[in-house]
């Protein structure tokens, strides 16, 4: 088991940064702390069969820098030394990237501890404010986004540092809350018998959703995919895309609400990954806001949070790069979840 003072001690560069979604992964390498990372092309996660024969193809035969650590973000809970995406049939095995990859040291977090790290190491030129609210500079944050899941972390700042806080709230139960969701929510697609908020949230919730509406409505989906969908709701060709899109970004801020009183997050909410930045337009129209502050009885604890959208392309990245170039900033736990070649 590891030490306190082994956990603090800094990284060897180069570092390999990694952010690992259930669809597409992002690669950097930061030469030492002072570089700007160098990036590399997304990765579909589809064409490849494991991470392992990913780096290598993708990563390491593209350059001549040879990484002595890595700092990689998953989309799934960490725990042991076989890491199970959640939405992806990659595994992470960090002893056999050791010896595999020639690397000496492997740190591996959770997808959303690293987006909550962005909202640190971003600045509000990579964030488009979508919610008016006063804020804490130094307030306690909820992260939220919608992409092949629904990730969900918080973020804290205690003895003089920040602390994110990873979990799995994204599968937290999603009910009705109006006569026109009672409507809706038979027709939804339930997971094991029930509707979790990622079972909406998400691409394929989004899929869900507009075929739901349909149904209810007594009409025959015209199309399959998010991007159909997002588009026809937001040039306003198709009334059932409409009205889900509309369901989608009201479910949207229930969830988000609830979540910042169960953070009392001051410092704000923030909403990640390419979905919330291609719903922008439909996030501003009010229904979203309305959703995010019906918590009675504190509507007006809500009203001073602020929400923003990180519209930075490789958020992860930059919160990851932060903390591969000073770990003690950041009060990121790593015992169970580093691996160092003895």
């Amino acid at each position: 088991m590891l030490r306190r003072d082994d956990e603090l001690t800094g990284l060897d560069f180069p570092v390999l940064i990694g952010d690992i979604g259930g669809t597409n992964a992002r690669f950097a390498i930061l030469v030492d702390a002072q570089a700007e990372p160098k990036e590399f092309s997304n990765v579909e996660t589809a064409s490849y069969g494991n991470i392992d024969e990913a780096i290598q193809s993708a990563i390491l035969d593209k350059t001549a820098i040879q990484p002595r650590s890595a700092v990689l973000a998953v989309a799934g809970p960490v725990s042991g030394d076989e890491i199970d995406l959640t939405n992806c049939n990659w595994v992470v095995r960090p002893k056999v990237m050791l010896e595999k990859l020639g690397l000496s040291d492997v740190v591996v977090l959770n997808d959303f501890e690293a987006q909550a790290l962005a909202t640190v190491a971003l600045g509000e030129d990579s964030m488009e404010r979508i919610v008016d609210g006063a804020g804490d500079a130094f307030g306690s944050r909820v992260i939220l986004g919608p992409g092949t899941g629904l990730g969900v972390a918080g973020m804290v700042h205690a003895r003089h540092i920040w602390i994110p806080v990873p979990g799995e709230g994204g599968h937290m139960d999603m009910g009705p809350r109006t006569v026109r969701d009672a409507e809706i929510w038979p027709h939804l697609e339930p997971i094991e018998g029930r509707i979790s908020a990622e079972q909406l949230l998400c691409g394929r919730g989004l899929v869900n959703i507009y075929r739901a509406v349909a149904s209810a409505n007594g009409a025959k989906p015209a199309f399959s995919t998010p991007a159909e969908i997002t588009s026809s709701a937001l040039d306003e060709t198709d009334a059932n895309a409409v009205e889900a899109l509309d369901l989608f970004v009201t479910c949207l801020g229930r969830i988000a609400g609830d979540l910042a009183l169960v953070f009392m997050s001051h410092g704000g909410v923030f909403l990640t990954g390419g979905i919330a930045q291609k719903i922008v337009p439909a996030l501003k129209r009010g229904n979203f806001q309305a959703a995010f502050e019906d918590k009675a009885p504190h509507t007006e604890l809500l009203k001073a949070m602020p929400v923003f959208v990180i519209t930075h392309p490789r958020g992860a990245l930059a919160g990851l790069t932060a903390f591969a170039r000073t770990p003690v900033s950041f009060g990121v736990e790593t015992e169970g979840r580093r691996w160092r070649r003895d």
